[in-house]
């Protein structure tokens, strides 16, 4: 009865007060046919781009599932004093979208390693691996030989294209590592990072492919620790010894590079300054790590030390869209997924925004008749959006309507997580909390320290040439094949040769070895990798 009391006269006044965002315009059903009959005449009047691509932008935004790309369009517009719910994003006026299912080989839900190799390199594999086949196994060096698979980045850069990489994770991580690097685990970031038994066996760790494997024009992103000897001051965080070099090798990555592009204009750079001072027109390469790990959530920059993802997506794109041939640029939203991980919506969310900005800010860089722009998600994480909150009430909020509990909740939540705060079958009262704060972490129904992904389809949204081959609901390491036909790289050149009929078969396996089925005793190791996967998957 108590309980009766209390909901029914607070689910009368949610009725009675719902509408009181909405605009008087929205009340005149004119509004809404007008809009429509706008939307449909665009649609009809769009024509298809048949265009060979001769650059592609590669927009992706780990973690970012449908829900956080919702709540991001609410946010963006309520940041612009809106109510946030009809704002659009630049990524909302990708006129072709489709699904792309996510799942690995050996797992219903995958990690950024096994995503990225689909979707970069063309097949699925196993969790926690990168540019390998599915007859590699986590952890397991020996599997790794003869398994390798070459990625969009090194067709691009074999078809005479630049080639760039921007992350604001450290540059060694899974989605900018599997453009270039071929690892039966994830987490080889330095040699540091490595067993012996791998040394031993002949794998390299993924800092030194970076040098090795693809001669890659502009990598931007952190990092700096993985690439110089063990010990090694960073010249940001002199006294930190966190962030000192890591590598046991005595290698100087960095000093390598260097000594690589001699006879070139390259530039090697780790703050702000020395990055605003490289001229794109008079630069061939450029390695730009701005912090000793990941960079900085977008939120906490220091302006005055370290650029944002608009600013560096825009330095390379000026630098790689002088060869005549074109570019491949991939640009990640990396730490959409780490604050998710935190259970920080609110970090998550900036992050978005902050994203979207940098895909705007690559559409005004480019030509659309010859640059297919892709934006879409690795996989996706457990974030609701629920209650019935009103309209324009901010989106890391709190729902007007109280649980059976008789206690507030918040518009965003997780499935599981580090916020899981039930004490003696209650849950804390956040009346007096703002969680509208970047630090705050959202309630979750289950604990683990660190959430979980999710593994529902996430979007995929095309612009340019051959962008209506993105839509339906497809595999996704659907996706690179999609972008080689577009841009005639790779092995399937139909597009143009002017043939549409089906190519023989091809492979994406380095020196023609590999097929994904495995060898003997494939049971007993697919297991024990299984089990690794799940320790250290993030």
């Amino acid at each position: 009865m108590e309980l009766t009391r209390v909901v029914v006269p607070a689910l009368f006044l949610l009725l009675a007060f719902g509408s009181s965002g909405a605009k008087v315009e929205e009340e005149n059903p004119e509004f809404w046919r007008s809009q429509a009959r706008k939307t449909l005449q665009s649609a009809l009047d769009r024509k298809l781009n048949t265009n060979a691509a001769k650059n592609i932008l590669f927009f992706l935004g780990d973690g970012m599932g449908i829900t956080t790309i919702t709540a991001a369009r609410i946010l963006k517009g309520q940041l612009e004093n809106q109510t946030g719910e009809e704002t659009v994003m630049t990524m909302d006026t990708f006129p072709n979208v489709g699904l792309a299912k996510t799942y690995s080989v050996d797992f219903q839900i995958a990690d950024s390693a096994a995503t990225a190799t689909a979707y970069l390199c063309g097949v699925k594999t196993n969790l926690n691996t990168i540019g390998v086949t599915a007859a590699a196994r986590n952890g397991v060096c020996k599997t790794q030989k003869g398994n390798e698979v070459t990625s969009i980045l090194k067709w691009a850069k074999d078809a005479g294209k630049s080639v760039g990489v921007v992350t604001t994770t450290r540059v060694q991580h899974a989605t900018p590592a599997t453009s270039y690097a071929h690892s039966a685990s994830r987490k080889w970031y330095s040699d540091a990072d490595m067993p012996d038994s791998a040394k031993r066996d002949g794998c390299t760790d993924i800092a030194s492919q970076l040098l090795k494997n693809t001669d890659i024009d502009v990598i931007i992103g952190g990092g700096r620790k993985y690439m110089t000897p063990r010990g090694t001051k960073d010249p940001e965080y002199p006294r930190d010894y966190a962030s000192r070099g890591k590598r046991r090798d005595g290698r100087n990555l960095i000093d390598e590079w260097r000594s690589m592009k001699a006879g070139k204009v390259a530039h090697y750079v780790w703050n702000k300054t020395d990055f605003n001072a490289v001229d794109p027109e008079k630069t061939d390469y450029l390695m730009a790590l701005f912090e000793p790990g990941d960079m900085r959530f977008e939120a906490e920059r220091d302006p005055n030390m370290d650029p944002s993802i608009v600013e560096t997506t825009e330095k390379a794109i000026r630098i790689l869209q002088k060869n005549p041939k074109g570019f491949f640029l991939l640009v990640e939203g990396g730490r959409i997924d780490q604050a998710h991980h935190a259970g920080r919506a609110s970090m998550a969310l900036h992050e978005t925004v902050a994203f979207d900005y940098a895909i705007a800010k690559g559409l005004e860089l480019t030509k659309e008749h010859e640059t297919l722009s892709i934006v879409m998600a690795d996989h996706s994480h457990p974030v609701t959006f629920n209650g019935y909150p009103f309209r324009g009430q901010s989106i890391l909020g709190k729902s007007p309507l109280w649980a059976s509990d008789v206690l507030p909740y918040t518009t965003l939540m997780y499935g599981n997580g580090p916020g899981h705060k039930i004490a003696n079958g209650t849950r804390p009262d956040i009346r007096d909390v703002d969680t509208k704060a970047k630090d705050y972490v959202q309630l979750a129904a289950v604990p683990t320290k660190s959430a979980t992904h999710s593994g529902e389809d996430v979007a995929v949204l095309a612009r340019g040439p051959m962008a209506h081959l993105f839509q339906g609901v497809n595999e996704q390491n659907y996706i690179a094949h999609a972008m080689a036909y577009a841009a005639c790289v790779g092995s399937d050149l139909r597009h143009c040769q002017g043939h549409t009929e089906a190519p023989a078969v091809q492979s994406t396996v380095d020196n023609g070895a590999g097929a994904a089925g495995g060898g003997g005793g494939g049971g007993s190791v697919a297991l024990l990798s299984a089990l690794l996967a799940l320790r250290v998957l993030m």
